[in-house]
């Protein structure tokens, strides 16, 4: 914010009534919005117009996004070793929702059965535990500590 701009804001410079502020990006000519116009956009015969959730926008193809963010998890997933716990109940659970992706194509079955609310919101699901798997790769989570942990820390509650 400019100089002028705090003081304006704090009373310290008198605006004469002619002068008129003029913002520089008002709601309505927004370019982060006007980005997000086109993906926004549903075609006139698909079952609903929204998600009903601010940001979160209708996905026509989500067997497609699915299938395609599971495989990723899955392909990165191979590279953690098969005895971590992160695995194999990552692995279990993603397996079991990419088999309930092929095998039910009514897309309101699917969010039924997958029971994550709607099938957007399991896909950004997807998406963020896709970047938490790859995040845990970079980290090596599941190597031994450098050092020992000290006394007491793995214990619970802390008293």
């Amino acid at each position: 914010m400019s100089v002028l701009a705090v003081k304006l804001l704090r009373g310290a410079v008198a605006v004469p009534k002619t002068t008129t502020i003029i913002p520089a990006c008002s709601m309505y000519k927004n370019p982060y919005l006007n980005r997000f116009k086109e993906r926004s956009k549903v075609s006139p015969d698909f079952y609903k117009k929204s998600t009903g959730l601010t940001g979160l926008f209708v996905n026509e193809h989500p067997h497609r996004a699915l299938t395609v963010v599971y495989g990723r998890i899955l392909r990165a997933l191979e590279q953690i070793p098969a005895n971590a716990a992160y695995r194999q109940y990552t692995e279990q659970i993603v397996k079991r929702r990419l088999a309930l992706v092929q095998e039910e194509n009514d897309i309101e079955k699917l969010e039924q059965k997958i029971g994550m609310g709607q099938i957007e919101e399991v896909i950004e699901q997807a998406e963020y535990e896709l970047k938490c798997v790859r995040s845990l790769i970079e980290s090596k989570a599941w190597e031994p500590l450098v050092e020992k942990a000290p006394e007491g820390q793995w214990r619970w509650p802390v008293v």
